[in-house]
């Protein structure tokens, strides 16, 4: 027998599809993690009841997803699904995937993909908004997704803007506030430039001269400084950390001394806390860290001092981040090591600091903080659940993750990642998800 749809129900269907393809993206879950270090861009999960302690062998592992190609970045979690760039078919671009099992959905090719003198694959983390994604690929194509389909809404060039790649190429993960997407290019006609979220037109760009040197990894922050709302990107190790006005992108304050030009790349994100900023950088005799404390003076104008600076090898991290618990700093101190140190956030004075690595804890120590406690990820792949102590480094469990499935780039260098009960740990062409909810233990 033949089916013929009759015009009633022809029109029917036709408004039922219009409607579904309207329908708003999927709301931001408490628990996501939507974008570069988390909902607050501090690395700290949303997450409550979680493990306390893990099996010896580590938490459940729930999924493995494969097939991601080259990459540092860290995925995104948001409504249900996994997004990360990667590369596929010789193009860097941005994956999704189902939360629930791994399971591939599509994927947005951005550009080629390129080998840079260090390193390959983008270490970029999809930014989430308003049913959008915002990534840049390693050779600088910054880009607008639709989170639902994967659609490419536009692209833009950091070569517009003068900037050339570094050896580990263009790494920062860009930050989204209201209808501005903040980039940090690093380059002497935009160093730090803010993009319409819609069309990705140029809202204004800060050129900063000197700013080249080694390259500039890292990402902005946001802060407020009495009533001037301000970005703080490190840049270059000729610019150093810088503040912007937020609306007019007027730079505010400067600092290139100790503690914020390494020299080959500078990295870590900024950690910002009420008038305070604390930096910090690896690499050359300049690397070190830094606490500055800023006034404001009127409404465009911002005082800064130095309360506390220090050299190399006295304190740097190299690129596993820092997290504030409390009032205090925590993070893997040293090029290429983890070594635990803990600062106070008020003083920049040590609240205590380890002569050496821990044993089976080797290389840089990227830091994510959930439910209480600190994620450590260990270069050599040892995950280390943490006590935020200021007294202490204090280990409450440890599990090795899986081999590296890259040869060639085997440092487990992604953030760990804590959203909707699970650990997600990215591993070049893989991503592992472990289950951390409370009620497997």
């Amino acid at each position: 027998m033949s089916f013929r749809l009759l015009p009633l129900a022809a029109g029917v269907l036709a408004v039922a599809t219009a409607a579904l393809s309207a329908q708003p993206p999927a709301a931001l879950g408490p628990t996501d993690w939507p974008q570069w270090r988390g909902p607050n861009r501090d690395g700290k999960s949303a997450e409550t009841g979680l493990l306390k302690s893990w099996p010896k062998d580590g938490p459940p592992l729930a999924w493995t997803a494969s097939g991601l190609g080259d990459g540092f970045g860290t995925p995104t979690v948001v409504g249900g699904k996994v997004y990360l760039m990667g590369t596929k078919d010789g193009k860097d671009g941005v994956h999704c995937l189902n939360e629930a099992d791994g399971k591939a959905v599509w994927f947005a090719p951005l550009g080629a993909s390129a080998v840079r003198d260090r390193n390959n694959g983008s270490g970029s983390q999809p930014t989430y908004s308003n049913g959008k994604l915002y990534a840049v690929t390693i050779n600088g194509t910054v880009a607008a997704v639709d989170a639902k389909t994967g659609k490419v809404a536009w692209t833009r060039s950091y070569e517009e803007f003068g900037a050339k790649a570094g050896g580990w190429g263009f790494n920062e993960s860009v930050l989204v506030d209201g209808d501005k997407v903040i980039c940090n290019p690093g380059a002497s006609k935009g160093a730090v430039v803010a993009l319409n979220a819609k069309t990705g037109a140029t809202v204004w760009a800060t050129p900063i001269n000197p700013v080249g040197g080694g390259g500039g990894y890292s990402s902005a922050v946001k802060m407020t400084v009495g009533t001037i709302p301000t970005y703080v990107c490190l840049l270059g190790s000729e610019a150093g950390v810088v503040g912007v006005h937020a609306t007019t992108g007027k730079k505010l304050w400067q600092y290139a001394d100790k503690g914020t030009k390494g020299g080959v790349a500078q990295i870590p994100t900024p950690v910002v806390y009420e008038n305070k900023v604390w930096v910090s950088c690896s690499y050359g005799k300049d690397g070190g860290a830094a606490l500055l404390d800023l006034t404001a003076s009127g409404n465009d104008k911002i005082d800064m001092k130095v309360v506390k600076a220090y050299g190399k090898p006295e304190l740097n991290n190299h690129h596993g981040g820092m997290i504030l618990v409390g009032m205090h700093v925590f993070f893997g101190h040293d090029q290429n090591k983890g070594v635990p140190v803990c600062y106070d956030i008020t003083t920049g004075e040590k609240a205590y600091h380890e002569d050496r690595e821990l044993p089976g804890m080797s290389g840089s120590a990227a830091i994510t903080f959930a439910d209480g406690k600190l994620y450590y990820r260990y270069q050599n792949g040892m995950m280390v659940l943490v006590d935020p102590d200021p007294t202490q480094f204090k280990v409450v469990s440890s599990f090795k993750l899986p081999p590296p499935n890259n040869a060639k780039f085997p440092q487990s260098w992604p953030h760990p990642v804590v959203a909707n009960g699970r650990l997600l740990v990215r591993d070049q062409d893989k991503v592992y998800a472990y289950s951390v909810k409370g009620t497997t233990n």
